[in-house]
């Protein structure tokens, strides 16, 4: 049976965000390094960007290498820069190809300037694109985030650009990484992991969130759209009634 089929074209989520985990179990798995698990993991990247697309999804944002990652072993670390550096030059024809705009978010001057360099590059060679929002979380945590755009309020507010009693919603969402971004509406994690593990922690307030078992190099289409399905039989209700939405 085709998943395909039996989803809702007019109840997608309008922006799917994904944790992609378990690339290293993956490589362990098949007797490799970690680093073996990273580089297959980018096919699963790249077909679920061409996917989202072809869906009719607009904003699509992969949780690529969090504030925390920075932690791991060094080998490891270059080599996740690496593959990043590699599939940015590589796969710049397939975002143009498929009209998808990049984008980033996090703490990027942390990045070695080789990859600063290409991302910025991307991002400027596809900032005219419109079918969808591609976003890169690097070097990303939402507490990270969210303490940085306390700072930045607070300052606004000492030097009276901001009133106290104007901030709201809407101020704090300004002021995220994601000031250009809708609210999250469903939330992908693969492994088996039944955590947020610091994402989006503000933007997901009211997302579904799905958790499936597959290792991320292992995330096909089928699981994508059993993900979609799950999302569309829920009934999201934002604090309400059920009685009250219908």
């Amino acid at each position: 049976m085709n998943l395909l089929d039996s989803i809702d074209q007019t109840n997608l989520p309008q922006h799917l965000a994904i944790i992609m985990d378990g690339n290293g179990r993956w490589a362990k798995q098949q007797g490799f390094l970690r680093a073996f698990g990273h580089e297959n993991g980018t096919k699963s990247v790249k077909k679920t960007i061409t996917t989202c697309a072809t869906l009719g999804i607009k904003y699509l944002t992969l949780y690529a290498f969090s504030t925390e990652n920075w932690n791991r072993p060094k080998l490891e670390v270059e080599a996740l820069m690496k593959i990043l550096i590699n599939s940015l030059k590589k796969e710049l024809g397939t975002l143009q190809e498929n009209n998808i705009k990049l984008n980033a978010i996090g703490n990027l001057d942390k990045l070695p300037k080789s990859a600063q360099k290409e991302l910025l590059d991307v991002i400027d060679k596809t900032k005219n694109n419109t079918r969808l929002t591609l976003t890169l979380a690097l070097s990303y945590g939402s507490r990270e985030e969210l303490v940085n755009t306390v700072r930045i309020i607070s300052d606004k507010v000492k030097n009276n650009i901001i009133s106290i009693d104007a901030i709201d919603d809407s101020i704090i969402n300004e002021h995220l990484y994601t000031q250009n971004l809708p609210d999250v509406d469903l939330l992908i994690r693969t492994s088996g992991e039944h955590r947020i593990s610091n994402f989006l922690l503000w933007q997901i307030a009211y997302a579904e969130l799905y958790f499936t078992n597959v290792l991320w190099p292992d995330f096909k289409d089928q699981d994508l759209y059993e993900a979609i399905i799950s999302y569309q039989k829920r009934e999201r209700r934002f604090g309400k009634t059920s009685e009250q939405i219908k």
